[in-house]
């Protein structure tokens, strides 16, 4: 039976080799396309899952919130005390926590140096939480020690070959002091799915000392800069327990000023560590995650192309009916039953699926390196050692066999064999319009993705080019070091001095970054000094940084370097925060009385708001003052025309200032233009798949437009006999099927503009989804459709309809 079924597609396959080559091809790029992309979504969902008792771990975060309830800010980090606490406040509940703390220093071993960022200060408990494996050496021991440092296996071998890395030392500069670290442990690398990466793990001993002591370490609930984990015992519900945590805030933090539970105003909460890749992009994270919305939007694209695909099968095997009725009839006189009919033409189906995926699987060997680039994962596709790759190629095959197949068979197997013996055949208004709408259909999923292109397209160049309220391009920014601050007068006149440049300033932050540093502020209101219940964001900058970023005052004055008072008392607002503050204009503001983590002064002046964070955050309140601590940033104003000019330079000045550390200039501009990978990500995905599936549907149209014509060959002649014109025939032939575009291309509208919005809705700032991004994605599946048509319908137009007549 089997064996018969091959035959039948070879022999089909010879004796109509377009529209086979065109199902063939059809299918095989739509089932090559859904392998990659779930290759791909096998490895998003597949991260951390290595962890033994994974169910039970949890990560640990905290979130503040406004008045109205919203939050204001939820960081994937926490404070040092949490991770203890909630060990010996739930005993009976937590069974262990670990807390991470992640720094990047300069490491060196003799003449070699990396700057590493992969180096975590650690709680020896990390492997009663994590599943990580000691290959060499102490593991929990190894921490206990303030010296002891564990490397992975690929950095072990970095720094010292084949040898063995154990009792070898290594030097680390740790906020400008020289600390010698001993090796005593080697372990296993991280599997790539994981939502961070470790190259070395090291005792917390040292950070409890930098922090004044384990006294001052534990009542530290302002530094929130520590990954804590926990295991949970088995059986509970973590949101049972992540109930409790109000409770523990309330007992260890106690209220505000005001007789306010803190818990009223930051909250922790848990995350299974399964979901924290796709689920969790909080506002600060270890590394970035991926984002469960945009594999939804992937296997959506991945689910369409495959849908074209069998739309393509399904309406050339209704349309091409008519040359297999004979074949039905007599197979039913001969006693063959519609049992047996649906299983030979499904039958049919799978053993085409079967030949178009051994050409989607050579796809897929080809295209998935490329693929694996573009997403930057470690994507791989072996399906003889790997079984699940052999169920993902069983499963498509199944769906497509039998959604492109359930139809013509059930079509086929339904002829009335004394109707088709007679001649009498015809296939009936139902399944012409069937096959209308699964044309209506194929458009309407093209219309719809070449409109996602041009509005995901329409946002990036919204957010690259749109005015961020200060000039982004051609400062380049570098960490600054204790010798810098020390001596940034100097510094700051020596690089000025070079032509290239033409201002140097100092800050916390730079734009671009993210704002995550606040403290409680009290401001004159009214009259009366209010406790402010909303979130500053604080940046420390020097006198001259607005200068530098071009950034306005609109009201009061900038900071003076002539008043020492500036560096004391003086604080500049941005136009968010004075209105949330609750003065009527920003004039009022100036000179109102200011308090903002234990400093007291007056506001001075107050700037233009402008974008610090990337266009998926909102203008939050933000306050900037003169401090001489935390500014480790150093940004460079460039003139344009001398930019590598001044980089050669820079570079030289920093060989000699920050020795061993490596150059490593980052741009403002391009800072932000990195905020967007994920959406220029989805801008080349829709592209290239929208092209697909436009090719798909062409040749599925192609393919419908020469039978049609074939089948009205001798209609044509005697009508281009009676008089008709080539136009008159291209009109008749091409009428309907650009009707049926133009019905998709209704469809798609609505459908397109409640996704697109939706997606617009991830951004604080963004376009709107305006008519003529339809007008154009018609325009264009319009052509593209009317060129098809066209160019099969105009050769039977031409043709000499005296052989038209003879030929039929």
């Amino acid at each position: 039976m089997i064996e018969n079924y091959f035959k039948i597609v070879i022999r089909n396959a010879k004796k109509h080799p377009l529209y086979v080559s065109i199902n063939l091809l059809g299918l095989a790029v739509g089932m090559a396309v859904s392998l990659v992309i779930l290759i791909y979504v096998r490895f998003e969902f597949s991260y951390d899952n290595y962890h033994p008792d994974g169910d039970r771990l949890f990560r640990v975060s905290r979130a503040w919130f406004n008045p109205d309830g919203e939050i204001s800010l939820h960081l994937g980090h926490t404070a040092p005390p949490f991770g203890p606490l909630l060990k010996s406040d739930f005993p009976e509940d937590v069974e262990v926590s670990a807390r991470l703390f992640n720094y990047n220093p300069l490491i060196k071993n003799g003449n070699q140096a990396f700057e590493e960022d992969r180096f975590f200060f650690v709680d020896p408990e990390v492997f009663d939480v994590f599943g990580w494996e000691i290959l060499e050496g102490e593991g929990k021991g190894a921490l206990a020690q303030a010296d002891g440092v564990i490397l992975s296996e690929s950095t072990a071998k970095r720094y010292f070959g084949d040898q063995s890395a154990i009792g070898q030392t290594l030097l680390a500069n740790l906020a400008g002091q020289e600390v010698t670290l001993q090796v005593r442990g080697v372990m296993k690398d991280m599997p790539e799915n994981s939502h961070f990466q470790v190259d070395f793990l090291s005792s917390m001993v040292p950070v409890i000392q930098f922090f004044g002591g384990l006294e001052a370490f534990m009542s530290n609930f302002g530094g929130n800069s520590f990954s804590t984990y926990i295991k949970l015992r088995e059986g509970l519900d973590y949101k049972d327990f992540e109930a409790k945590l109000p409770g523990l805030i309330d007992r260890h933090m106690g209220e505000t000023q005001a007789g306010i539970p803190y818990s009223k105003g930051t909250q922790l909460f848990l995350w299974p560590i399964k979901s924290i890749h796709l689920y969790s992009n909080l506002d600060s994270e270890i590394e970035p995650n991926g984002n469960i919305d945009y594999v939804y939007i992937y296997l959506a694209v991945a689910l369409f192309i495959l849908l074209i695909a069998c739309i393509n099968f399904m309406n050339l095997s209704t349309a091409r009916s008519s040359l297999r009725s004979m074949e039905v009839g007599l197979r039913k006189v001969m006693g063959a039953d519609r049992g047996l009919l649906i299983r030979q033409f499904l039958g049919e189906s799978f053993v085409m699926t079967l030949f178009a995926m051994v050409l989607a699987i050579l796809l897929v060997v080809f295209s998935l390196p490329f693929f694996a680039d573009f997403t930057d994962k470690p994507l791989s596709f072996n399906p003889i050692s790997n079984p699940e790759y052999l169920g993902l190629i069983v499963g498509i095959m199944v769906f497509v066999g039998l959604i492109s197949g359930s139809y013509p068979a059930l079509f086929l197997s339904g002829f009335m064999p004394a109707k088709v013996l007679k001649g009498a055949f015809k296939a009936g208004k139902v399944h012409e319009r069937f096959r209308s709408v699964l044309v209506v259909g194929q458009f309407a999923i093209s219309v719809m993705l070449i409109v996602a292109v041009f509005v995901v397209v329409n946002q990036l160049q919204f957010m690259q080019s749109k005015d961020l309220g200060f000039k982004k391009e051609d400062i380049v920014y570098l960490p600054t070091s204790p010798r810098i601050n020390e001596n940034w007068k100097i510094f700051k006149d020596r690089l000025e001095n070079h032509p290239g440049i033409e201002s140097v300033t100092l800050s916390s932050r730079v734009p671009s970054g993210r704002l995550l540093d606040s403290q409680g502020g009290t401001a004159e209101v009214n009259g009366e000094m209010t406790q402010l219940d909303l979130r500053i964001a604080d940046i420390h900058v020097a006198h001259n940084f607005l200068d530098t970023y071009g950034i306005s005052v609109v009201a009061g004055r900038n900071f003076d370097e002539k008043l020492a008072s500036d560096s004391t008392e003086a604080f500049l607002l941005n136009e968010t925060a004075v209105r949330q503050i609750g003065w009527s204009s920003p004039q009022e503001a100036i000179g109102k009385q200011f308090l903002y983590g234990g400093r007291r002064g007056f506001v001075t002046g107050v700037m233009q708001d402008f974008h610090f964070e990337s266009f998926h955050q909102p203008i939050v309140p933000i306050v900037f003052l003169v401090v001489n601590d935390r500014q480790n940033q150093v940004s460079i104003k460039l003139k344009a025309d001398q930019r590598e000019e001044v980089l050669a330079y820079l570079k030289g000045e920093w060989a000699e200032i920050r020795p061993d550390f490596p150059f490593e200039p980052n741009f403002v501009d391009e800072g932000f233009n990195r905020q967007y990978e994920a959406e220029d990500r989805l801008k080349a995905i829709f592209t290239f798949f929208s092209a697909l599936a436009i090719v798909i549907s062409v040749l599925g149209l192609l393919g419908l437009v020469t039978f049609a014509t074939e089948q009205r060959t001798r209609e044509i002649g005697i009508r281009k006999v009676m008089g008709a014109e080539t136009g008159n025939i291209l009109m008749l032939l091409g009428q309907d099927f650009l009707k049926l575009v133009g019905i998709g291309f209704l469809l798609a509208i609505p459908i397109s503009w409640y996704g697109l919005n939706s997606w617009l809705d991830d951004f604080a700032y963004h376009i709107g989804v305006h008519w003529t991004v339809f007008l154009w994605a018609g325009i264009l599946a319009g052509l593209i459709a009317g060129v098809t048509v066209v160019s099969q319908t105009i050769k039977a137009a031409w043709a000499n309809p005296v052989k038209s007549i003879k030929n039929e």
